[in-house]
């Protein structure tokens, strides 16, 4: 196989992505783009070819155990690898998760329902309930979470939310909320009504299950 330095320039990957757009490139061509250059030994033509056929076999559980398996590859390419797919998968192919009730939420902080500190995660929705991002707005220590309206609403207008829906964990395993999580709670609707972005819903999880403000009548009650 000849080595990008035995190719004719136009023929180069790079050069072929300047001339032609990101498009015209076969799989193994963006990889030796993303890449640059090989290493001592190995061609980086040699480890793309190699690193494409990963990529086919795992897709999106390529993990970065699997990259340093390739001759030649060092953490700082299969980092740049990695990263370039993250950076796909947080802007550019997120699904769309409508939300209509809280049962909806759940699998966006399944991660948090066990921690043994308490997350407050904001999620910010457009006119349509549509997820725009999740956020872990504050970490607290064991069962306590200080959440400011500032933390809390400054990415969702930046998001031009229209509406969020507030959730935090108890590592307690307790499930009704507490007097500071009513507070919590009144502080930071009566700071959207002044912004002009719904609370939908204020859920608190646990290993055992979720409460749900909107379905116990909570959220008429703390506005």
């Amino acid at each position: 196989m000849r080595t990008i330095k035995d190719m004719p320039e136009h023929a180069r990957p790079r050069e072929k992505l300047r001339e032609r757009g990101p498009q015209a490139l076969t799989d193994e061509e963006l990889v030796s783009a993303i890449l640059g250059m090989g290493t001592a030994g190995v061609d980086v033509r040699t480890m793309a070819k190699q690193v494409t056929g990963l990529i086919r076999e795992h897709k999106e559980k390529l993990s970065l155990s699997h990259l340093l398996e390739v001759p030649g590859m060092g953490l700082a390419k299969a980092a740049q690898i990695l990263s370039a797919f993250e950076l796909a998968r947080r802007h550019l192919f997120k699904e769309t998760v409508k939300i209509t009730c809280a049962r909806d939420v759940l699998p966006l902080v399944a991660d948090i329902t066990g921690k043994q500190q308490e997350y407050f995660v904001c999620i910010s929705l457009n006119g349509a309930n549509e997820v725009i991002e999740k956020r872990i707005v504050t970490i607290g220590l064991l069962d306590k979470s200080p959440v400011h309206p500032r933390e809390v609403f400054a990415d969702v207008i930046a998001d031009r939310a229209a509406a969020v829906i507030f959730v935090h964990n108890h590592p307690s395993g307790e499930l009704e909320p507490s007097e500071a999580d009513l507070n919590i709670h009144r502080q930071l609707t009566e700071a959207g009504k002044i912004l002009g972005i719904r609370v939908l819903d204020h859920v608190i999880v646990t290993r055992k299950g979720y409460y749900s403000f909107q379905e116990a009548g909570l959220l008429a009650h703390t506005t």
